[in-house]
């Protein structure tokens, strides 16, 4: 056995990855890291980092992580919080003062102005992190401030002005409800790292680079690919009638220079081993390699479920078709990350307490602390309808895959 895996078990996980999703031409190429116990003990690796050239998956490959930035976004959060610079229960107002008079949707769109109707209650950084905020997101493409994000481009890459600007736009328009009453994915962690620019009077992604990567030895994340590592980043597809087109070319990529606007919510790019490492530190209650970066203390409320009543997603989301990186019941969240509350409701194999996320290219994470685990999968399709089936066989796969259990 290999940290309390059966070995032949544990080599499913890269067959199965490989025959159903990457030989099927579901998705380009697949690598999967998971380690559990103080060591690596599977790691496996199928297709190509890029189809139009045909460069085979490898180790260090650098791929577009977009959402599995928000955990490393509010561990920045959480040590300002720890520095007593600012606490969950906070009014956001008290540092964006413009968000006092934000109102709640009420009728009306963006080219002939919204009504509304006053807030229940102020929103409290809290709802930042835990997505009861009220903010939105211009793809769920549901409602006309969807539509609105959309239109004016709100938290995009190339926004002059950068997280300033984008605060701005963000003043102007009314929330989808009060803050704490519903789960609506959003924006709310591009305005904490707003909030983190502002309290520590450096950029934003500064403050992540000397406090967080560099401390880390994530040395393969940031904000941007260099010219020197471009050969190493992965090209990031779309699906369309079943296909994979090209969406952004690892060569020609707009993430060859540092964006205008740094996307707490999703800008980081990066590889496998080195998000392993931001859970490793999660796993080791802040602190790896004699680096602390939080208390074992912060951490553990960084991981218990937030939302009101104790309450999971899918009973908080505006309506079943809500999108969430999660896709299944029986999880909560906590401060930037989903908590399995409740197996039974997810109809996987897993752990009380588990916390994961994933990307929009389709990047996943999970970590048990009762196992000691982290698993770290990637791969880089935006979108793609095998996304939450994939997650799921993952879980499957390694929990399958134990021959001991420590929970």
């Amino acid at each position: 056995m290999s940290q309390g895996f059966a070995p032949d078990r544990l080599n499913r996980i890269g067959e199965i990855l490989k025959t159903r999703y990457v030989d099927s031409g579901a998705l380009p190429g697949v690598l999967t890291l998971v380690w559990r116990r103080g060591a690596l003990a599977h790691q496996s690796q199928s297709g190509v980092i890029d189809l139009e050239r045909a460069t085979p998956m490898r180790p260090d490959a650098i791929f577009r992580i977009y959402s599995m930035t928000k955990p490393i976004t509010s561990v920045a959060l959480l040590m300002l919080l720890e520095e007593g610079k600012i606490a969950l229960d906070d009014p956001v107002h008290r540092y964006i003062p413009g968000f006092a008079r934000l109102g709640v949707f009420a009728g009306g769109n963006l080219a002939n102005g919204f009504l509304s109707a006053p807030a229940t209650r102020p929103m409290k950084v809290i709802d930042l992190m835990r997505h009861t905020s009220g903010l939105t997101y211009d793809f769920l493409a549901r409602t006309n401030l969807d539509a609105a994000y959309m239109k004016l481009g709100v938290a995009q890459p190339n926004t002059e002005g950068g997280l300033a600007a984008m605060i701005a736009q963000l003043e102007l328009l009314p929330l989808e409800f009060s803050s704490g009453d519903a789960w609506n994915y959003s924006v709310a962690t591009d305005v904490l790292g707003y909030l983190v620019e502002k309290i520590s009077g450096q950029s934003f992604a500064d403050f992540v680079r000397s406090r967080i990567l560099g401390p880390l030895g994530m040395t393969d994340t940031d904000f941007f690919v260099p010219a020197d590592k471009q050969n190493r980043f992965a090209s990031c597809y779309y699906v369309k009638a079943g296909k994979l087109l090209l969406y952004d070319d690892g060569q020609k990529s707009t993430y060859a220079a540092p964006p205008k606007l740094e996307s707490g919510g999703g800008g980081l790019a990066g590889t496998a081993s080195d998000y392993l490492r931001f859970c490793r530190m999660l796993l080791g209650g802040g602190a790896l390699d004699g680096v602390r970066l939080l208390s074992p203390k912060t951490i553990a409320l960084m991981t218990m479920n937030h939302l009101p009543g104790g309450r999971e997603m899918t009973q908080m989301m505006p309506n079943t078709a809500t999108f969430n990186e999660s896709g299944y019941a029986g999880v909560g969240f906590g401060l930037g990350v989903a908590i399995t509350t409740n197996l039974a409701h997810a109809a996987l194999p897993g752990t009380l307490g588990e916390y994961s996320w994933g990307g929009a290219a389709g990047t996943y994470f999970f970590c048990d602390p009762k196992e000691d685990m982290a698993v770290v999968f990637m791969t880089q399709v935006l979108a793609a309808p095998e996304r939450i089936r994939m997650r799921r066989d993952l879980r499957t796969l390694v929990y399958g895959a134990m021959a001991e259990s420590f929970a």
